[in-house]
């Protein structure tokens, strides 16, 4: 009997480095919200609920070639892309080796020049103007990577994605609108966010192709991105993905979720969490053996343990370097 991964052209292998990576990204970030109430770091934003969009996406692009703007609950989006467990552990605590800022960004903005992670920083959707400008510089200099942004439903009703999404549209650009949807903007539900029903209704407006999917399932959303990356290429312009996601966890570590929505609420999305429904996919195609799935939790387990050991164990920046690379100097960016 074919499988629902070996119809999309995935082996056995890749899908179960997929859930690897999901999983990793899941026990990261347990991780981090232990640190955050032992006072061992300041501030945690979830990944928790969008492992299995994230993964799905990276694994459709060409991840030795194409970008990608992650946005800040994108944690297994940047793994997959080849940022490690001691790289993001170093962003999480603020050190000078940390990778994407030296310690100067907050938690979960990620940026790795080498794996084509562009920087993100605080005002939400600004990464989006960013990645449109990445495929433009990549045309002008007859390179065909493509780029995939990453944002929440509710940056997509600011000016920022507008406007790049209306330039994307109008330059033919091969950029993947990735929206995460993960029906909260903070506390604002989709329903008093939106008047169309889906974030990809919008992509008509800027003569884009447009599909919502599920994203509790890897595969789902690896097969849109699939086809959204192969039109990109293929000069067909930008397209805009839906995942429809949950947010597993507060806002943040210092949001109180139950304000705006119940315990039954949460407790029913947990019931389609990805991590979770993946696995079962696997064990029923029998490629997640109990003794695979062991080894896996074991070997998860020492990653982050010695990311966190050794995140911990890192040295502050110095005071003085707190204005080092504002601006370019001498060409070291």
């Amino acid at each position: 009997m074919v499988t629902r991964h070996q119809k999309l052209g995935l082996d056995d292998t890749t899908v179960l480095k997929m859930y690897e990576t999901m999983l990793l990204a899941r026990r990261i970030d347990e991780r981090m919200w232990l640190l955050n109430r032992s006072g061992k770091i300041p501030f945690v934003v979830s990944c928790q609920g969008q492992e299995a969009a994230q993964v799905g996406a990276a694994f459709a692009l060409d991840r030795e070639k194409d970008y990608i703007g992650a946005y800040y609950r994108d944690l297994a989006l940047v793994l997959a892309f080849g940022m490690t467990s001691r790289e993001v552990m170093l962003n999480v605590f603020a050190k000078s080796e940390d990778p994407s800022s030296g310690g100067r960004q907050m938690p979960g903005h990620y940026g790795q020049k080498k794996n084509r992670i562009l920087t993100h920083s605080s005002p939400v959707t600004t990464q989006v103007a960013h990645a449109v400008g990445i495929t433009l510089g990549a045309r002008m200099k007859g390179d065909s990577a493509i780029s995939l942004v990453t944002f929440g439903e509710g940056s997509s009703n600011q000016g920022d994605f507008h406007e790049a999404a209306n330039f994307a549209g109008v330059q033919k650009l091969p950029v993947i609108f990735f929206c995460e949807n993960n029906k909260y903007a903070i506390s604002v539900p989709t329903s008093k966010q939106l008047a169309c029903e889906k974030v990809s209704d919008r992509a008509i407006g800027y003569g884009m192709y447009g599909k919502t999917v599920d994203g509790n399932d890897p595969l789902s959303v690896y097969e849109a991105v699939k086809y959204a990356a192969d039109r990109g290429r293929k000069g067909e312009g930008p397209s805009l993905i839906e995942a429809i996601c949950y947010r597993l966890t507060p806002h943040s570590s210092d949001d109180d979720d139950t304000t705006y929505r119940t315990k039954d609420e949460v407790s029913e999305a947990k019931k389609k969490d990805g991590v979770l429904t993946f696995a079962a996919y696997l064990r029923e195609a029998n490629i997640l053996t109990e003794d695979i799935e062991a080894a896996l939790e074991e070997k998860i387990k020492h990653l982050v343990d010695d990311a966190t050991d050794y995140a911990d164990a890192a040295p502050f920046a110095e005071p003085e370097s707190t204005l080092q690379y504002v601006y370019d100097e001498k060409g070291e960016i």
